[in-house]
């Protein structure tokens, strides 16, 4: 989880704000799935993120208290709920953590851990520069996400502007702070993915569906297949 006052602290230097991506253009073409532990740079397929932002629109509190989205922060965002999926709207910051590699390591970002709190099927950890993944607050009294059938490998549809991107979680933060996402995910979605800067402020909106974990973890083609047919469900489509 990206504190920013630890970041101070370890970069020495003064606190960077995030930053607002680019527009990135909807109609701009996309590759199709690819292998496991692929990233996958396309919207949502067939379901709009104006048509799932709709079916969040409300809130049903289910955590028992609010989070922060950085440390320092006010307590403002409430995890909700519904039958099939828990949601929040949150910022994104960007989550460089587990296997290094060329833009996630000890160089590019002060903060790095070489961990991950789930590992892929040959024991690795994850690769956030790969595969896209979401990050949970820890459980505690403030919210337990195991509760909700969320865990390792759960299926999230994470949501900026017209653009949704299918992810798993696939880390555990501070238990009272929330909205982080791996580099993968940020770039797929246009945001700035730099560990040190990048990220958004706000308006990116997290849906993990309910006991829909993906096995392996890495199979990134099945988490956006499997992810296109709940949000399908979550609108009453299928």
């Amino acid at each position: 989880m990206r504190l920013k006052s630890l970041m101070v602290a370890a970069a020495g230097v003064a606190l960077l704000a995030p930053t607002t991506p680019s527009a990135v253009p909807s109609a701009a073409p996309q590759p199709a799935a690819g292998p496991p532990g692929q990233a996958v740079r396309a919207p949502g397929g067939n379901v709009r993120a104006a048509d799932l932002l709709a079916a969040v629109r409300n809130c049903e509190p289910v955590s028992r208290g609010r989070f922060r989205s950085d440390d320092g922060t006010s307590a403002v965002i409430p995890v909700c709920g519904t039958r099939g999926a828990v949601f929040w709207t949150a910022d994104m910051d960007i989550d460089c953590d587990g296997r290094p590699g060329r833009r996630c390591n000890e160089e590019t970002d002060p903060l790095f851990s070489d961990a991950t709190a789930y590992t892929q099927s040959d024991g690795r950890y994850l690769d956030s520069e790969r595969l896209p993944y979401v990050v949970v607050p820890a459980a505690s009294d403030l919210w337990n996400h195991r509760e909700h059938g969320i865990g390792g490998g759960t299926v999230a549809a994470v949501i900026h502007r017209n653009r949704v991107q299918y992810a798993v979680v696939g880390d555990v933060g501070p238990e009272d702070i929330i909205g982080e996402a791996s580099y993968a995910t940020a770039e797929s979605l246009g945001i700035r993915p730099d560990p040190r800067g990048g990220g958004t402020a706000s308006g990116v909106t997290y849906i993990l569906f309910k006991d829909s974990e993906i096995s392996p973890i890495e199979d990134h083609a099945a988490a956006v297949a499997r992810g296109e047919r709940l949000a399908r469900k979550f609108l009453g489509r299928g």
